[in-house]
Parts: structure tokens; sequence; C-alpha cells
């Protein structure tokens, strides 16, 4: 059901975040993020000018290069518009990422090494939705589309990042207890 109707109101403002995830020949995963942010009305930008309806205030592009443990192998950040000329200085940052893995405590690293000054807040929210289509992209495929060369040796050590981390993946739930069964905690 979709959000119940609103009183009348005038359309402002458009944030668009889409990722993607692919299957890289290399047996790697490119894991792809795209923000942006646009006005529905005229405004003066210091340093762009006069900005049209629908002109991007900021578009920008994030890829995480991973490996079937997300674990970060390269990245790329691209500023193509931004409201001042020194945002993308920023973007070189972002290869602090390199050797992280996407599991618990993956954003607390990301705001020690890309918090504040270090980063851009825009490409740093971004590794959010990034990081859960990583998850998305991966574990799902893998999981319907077995390699021969993994071992029996990748079945996880430890507790995989996205149990606990909602209603419907509780660590003593139904689902955890069918899908991962050794990660179940029985707590009746």
């Amino acid at each position: 059901m979709p959000l119940s109707p609103s009183v009348p109101r005038e359309h402002i403002h458009t944030r668009t975040v889409e990722c993607r995830g692919y299957l890289r020949a290399d047996g790697l995963w490119d894991i792809e993020g795209h923000i942006t942010d646009v006005k529905t009305y005229v405004f003066a930008n210091h340093f762009r000018g006069e900005m049209p309806p629908g002109a991007p205030v900021h578009d920008m592009w994030l890829r995480l290069t991973i490996d079937d443990r997300l674990t970060i192998h390269e990245v790329e950040a691209v500023t193509e518009a931004s409201p001042y000329a020194i945002c993308p200085d920023v973007t070189p940052n972002f290869q602090r990422l390199k050797g992280l893995s996407i599991r618990g405590g993956f954003h607390k690293q990301v705001r020690e090494l890309l918090g504040g000054t270090e980063g851009c807040t825009h490409l740093v929210e971004l590794l959010g939705p990034i990081a859960t289509t990583a998850v998305q992209t991966v574990y799902p495929y893998r999981e319907s589309h077995p390699r021969p060369e993994r071992e029996a040796s990748d079945k996880p050590r430890r507790k995989p990042p996205f149990i606990d981390s909602c209603h419907a993946l509780a660590g003593d739930g139904e689902v955890v207890k069918r899908y991962w069964p050794d990660f179940f905690t029985d707590n009746s």
C-alpha cells in the first residue's frame, strides 16, 4: 500500500540514489552507486551561476570492486556536478576503502577514514546503499549459482553481517533458522 494522500503541496527537490551490482568476467563484483540532487526551481549558485530547474546540484558516482567475501579491492569515485569547485578534490581519499570488508563495523570504519573534512557527505552516505546492494548482489547469486572452484572452506565461519540487521533477519527467527542454521540462536 502506498503512502496516504497528502495535503496540497509543491514539489521542490528530488534526490535519486541508484545502485547496481555486476558480476565481472574475472569473478569479482562491481557495485556501483549514483546519487543526484535536483531542484524544481531556478536558483543561484556562487560557483556555477544560475541553476535551471532539473540541473543536478550533485551528480556523483562510486564504484567498489569486491570479492565473494565483500572485501574491497578497487574504488573509483567521481564528482560530475557539485555546488563548490573544491568538492571533486576529495575523491582520491576514497581509495582508503581498499582492503575493508563490508560487514559489521563497516560504517564505523568508513566514518573513521572519510568522516568530516576527509570525505564528501554525499559519497559517504552513498556507501550505505552500496553496502546493502553488495549483500543483495553477492549472497543470493552465490546461493543460486554455486561455483565449482569454491571450496567447502568457503562456508561462512562468522555470522553473516545481515543477521540481526532487521526484524525479518533476527538471529532467533524462522528466516535465519531456515537459511543460516549454523547462526540460528534459539532463545526459547
